[in-house]
């Protein structure tokens, strides 16, 4: 049952991002000569309207492909003799479609559970929050210069920005105040802390409530995979804090058993929230400028736009290669690191 919940949700996800794609080509008059939902050899397929529809073995990945592969056959509706602005919305459109999927899951989370507005609920003594002035009660409303609509944003901050004192933009009956907070070592969780603890959820019944706070669940996400990358990059995270599909296959199937007792309902927001999860982080990570992702290929694009005139095919082609060979190599390195994670192989490997 967790692996077909894990594959389901990969699929979902999947698809929103190259169905983005798709819609926009066909809005633009480009030809799409195979919608691939999976990976390998195909095991379903049928055409309509030009268009070879095809789901594949392995569950995971999927492609939106375009009628360009033959130099030959160059025709008005072919990806490569569009304008630069349609393609550069057909290109940009998958990892949209990602971040609109996250916001519509947003929307069921955030009208079932509510959300965790930026108040502090208690204050250790003698902590850097208590030293600051702050008092349970308060609202946040800035940490460090960003503004926070949820309290999951300041622990983040929190984690990130170890031993930084910080300046804080608090709201207390109404009026607003300043502080600057400072951390302090805690010896049971082993890093700084600011000391104080919040996080209820709050749950309305107001629509444009529900709509505004699942537009900041989304951000909240995007802003999380932002920051880890840049983590990633200063070597504040380890190989181990990475995780590919065998990795989120095996959280997901963690999360549903801790959610099981509790019933379905509990089930289906845990579910949801990784959804949310993966759908904005993978709408982030490929809108990187990198070769072989769909950031990479804009990158081109809208150097076209300054030049006035298109890199050769040839030559982003080869860059794309190479960056299609190097994304290769992390997959199977993140997945060989996901399979000795196992307990199972762990176990193996230890004896």
């Amino acid at each position: 049952m967790k692996i077909i919940i894990a594959i389901l949700m990969f699929c979902v996800i999947v698809i929103a991002h190259e169905m983005g794609h798709f819609l926009l080509a066909k809005m633009n008059g480009i030809a799409v000569s195979e919608f691939a939902i999976g990976l390998g050899p195909t095991i379903l397929s049928f055409t309509k309207a030009e268009t070879k529809y095809s789901l594949k073995l392995i569950p995971f990945g999927g492609a939106c492909i375009f009628d360009d592969a033959d130099p030959e056959n160059i025709t008005e509706s072919t990806f490569l003799k569009a304008s630069v602005w349609s393609r550069i919305s057909v290109i940009a459109a998958g990892p949209i479609f990602n971040f609109i999927l996250a916001f519509i899951f947003s929307l069921f989370v955030v009208g079932m559970v509510g959300y965790d507005l930026p108040v502090i609920a208690e204050i250790s003594p003698g902590s850097g929050a208590q030293e600051a002035g702050l008092r349970e009660g308060d609202l946040i409303l800035k940490i460090g210069g960003e503004h926070v609509k949820l309290y999951r944003e300041v622990m983040i901050y929190s984690y990130i920005n170890q031993q930084k004192s910080t300046e804080v933009v608090y709201e207390r009956d109404g009026e607003k105040y300043h502080t600057v907070m400072t951390q302090s070592y805690d010896e049971e969780l082993g890093r700084y802390l600011y000391g104080m603890t919040g996080g209820a959820y709050t749950k309305s019944s107001n629509p444009l409530t529900v709509i505004k706070y699942s537009f900041f669940e989304v951000r909240y996400w995007i802003k999380s995979t932002l920051k880890s990358l840049g983590m990633l990059v200063q070597g504040k995270i380890t190989k181990d804090d990475v995780s590919g599909p065998v990795g989120i296959t095996q959280m997901v199937g963690d999360v549903y058993e801790e959610a099981k007792p509790a019933g379905l309902s509990m089930i289906i927001v845990s579910m949801l929230d990784i959804a949310i999860l993966i759908s904005a982080n993978l709408g982030v990570m490929n809108l990187l400028p990198l070769p072989a992702l769909d950031g990479g290929r804009l990158v081109f694009m809208f150097i076209e736009v300054i030049r006035r005139k298109p890199i050769s095919p040839e030559k982003e082609g080869i860059v794309h290669f190479i960056g299609f060979a190097l994304l290769m190599i992390l997959m199977v390195f993140v997945l060989f690191n996901d399979i000795t994670r196992i307990d199972v192989v762990k176990n193996l490997f230890n004896q």
